[in-house]
């Protein structure tokens, strides 16, 4: 179901030895995030007395790992790492399995992705934007942006009054269009948000 590295499973037991919590195993959760196309995770000590019947535990070497059955699916093919580098540092969870879809297919988004190339990406790109199509589903864009368009004050003006235009203007049969960026994860808006 899930893998471990040997850093983590390492980082882990020290962790264990270092704040006398020897016999605890870890809690592994996630569950579905802001937009449809992300996953939260969370890792946590648990002593075993308080695991829940229903937890699916798998046995590691020196420690459980305890998995509730709403996390299951999400966590199947999950690799939990401990990484310690300049940019990054801490447990890392990550699982291909539920990464964010390849650029989507069929007439509908081959329509939509046609708008973006030609008519909003250009218009965007004066203030170091983009907008990337993550996927169409029930005559709905999914959209993601990014640039100076991630973390923007100004991103629901753009996506009301402009994206949505352009894109309900060339593509009819589109029903609505709907944002799913981490706009927190902006690092370099073109305008900033209030606070």
């Amino acid at each position: 179901m899930i893998k471990i590295t040997d850093s983590a499973k390492n980082k882990f037991l020290a962790i264990l030895e270092n704040e006398e919590k020897q016999g605890q195993g870890l809690r592994v959760t996630a569950k579905r995030g802001m937009s449809p196309f992300s996953v939260d995770y969370g890792l946590a000590f648990l002593a075993k007395e308080d695991a829940h019947p229903a937890d699916k535990v798998l046995k590691f070497d020196g420690f459980d790992v305890y998995i509730d059955p709403d996390s299951a699916p999400f966590l199947d093919g999950a690799v939990v790492d401990y990484v310690s580098g300049l940019n990054e540092s801490g447990f890392k969870i990550t699982n291909p399995k539920t990464a964010q879809p390849s650029t989507p297919t069929g007439p509908l988004a081959e329509k939509v992705q046609q708008v973006l190339e030609t008519r909003v990406n250009p218009a965007v790109r004066s203030h170091g934007g983009m907008v990337s199509l993550i996927d169409v589903r029930e005559e709905v864009a999914y959209l993601q942006f990014g640039g100076g368009c991630q973390g923007c004050g100004m991103v629901d003006v753009t996506l009301k009054q402009g994206v949505e235009v352009m894109l309900k203007e060339a593509v009819p049969e589109l029903r609505g269009v709907m944002d799913v960026t981490d706009h927190a994860g902006g690092t370099n808006p073109y305008y900033q948000a209030e606070k």
